[in-house]
């Protein structure tokens, strides 16, 4: 089976961007990075992109004003120019409307830093600790047109340590997201299912993984 050719959409440093790009260069990877969109002119990804000889575009979406949906069909036609068959959002600061949803709905993916359906939306790390929480972590799922609520593929867990703060317990939730959104697109672009459950340190931190059983 030939590898999916994978678009990236990003709008800052690309740290989860970079994540896949690295997992991407094992000889198995089922998926193949072809180009690299941000949104804003400064986005430091784009550099690291290049870095790794992946193509990259600007589609700046302040010219566009208030019409997302034009700003979307720009950011869709280098995609499909591209030749482009899953997307995977990195970090990518825009609310998409409900036509770029539905135009690549269930090849559309997003990382969220939280345990879904916990905390959708901002503040994640500090609404956990507020809340108490004995473990927080991040979800991979399917966009849908609600914020935060599409299908669940993957999850990591982490433990939250007495004195954390949202700086450190961000931190080591990003560590999860690093480890986790590769296995999960992986599993995406094989049509495999996406069962996962196994246990990874990640810079001396342990990650459970493991995907919902429905």
């Amino acid at each position: 089976m030939s590898a999916k050719r994978l678009g990236i959409l990003i709008s800052g440093r690309g740290s989860n961007m970079e994540a896949l790009l690295k997992a991407s260069q094992t000889p198995d990877c089922p998926y193949q990075p072809v180009i690299v969109i941000a949104n804003k002119l400064d986005a430091g990804g784009l550099e690291k992109a290049r870095g790794y000889g992946v193509a990259t575009e600007t589609v700046d979406h302040k010219p566009f004003g208030k019409d997302r949906e034009a700003f979307e069909r720009a950011v869709d036609a280098r995609l499909k120019a591209a030749g482009v068959e899953l997307v995977a959002l990195a970090g990518f600061m825009r609310v998409l409307t409900p036509w770029f949803v539905n135009e690549w709905a269930g090849r559309l993916i997003n990382i969220h830093p939280s345990l879904l359906p916990k905390y959708p939306g901002v503040d994640t790390h500090k609404r956990c600790l507020e809340a108490g929480d004995t473990v927080h972590g991040c979800t991979v799922h399917q966009v849908t047109a609600g914020v935060d609520e599409g299908p669940m593929i993957g999850q990591a867990e982490i433990d939250v340590i007495e004195g954390d703060t949202p700086e450190t317990l961000a931190a080591r939730v990003l560590r999860a997201e690093h480890a986790l959104y590769p296995r999960c697109l992986a599993a995406v672009a094989r049509k495999a299912g996406t069962r996962i459950a196994e246990t990874v340190v990640v810079d001396g931190v342990e990650i459970r993984l493991y995907a919902p059983a429905g």
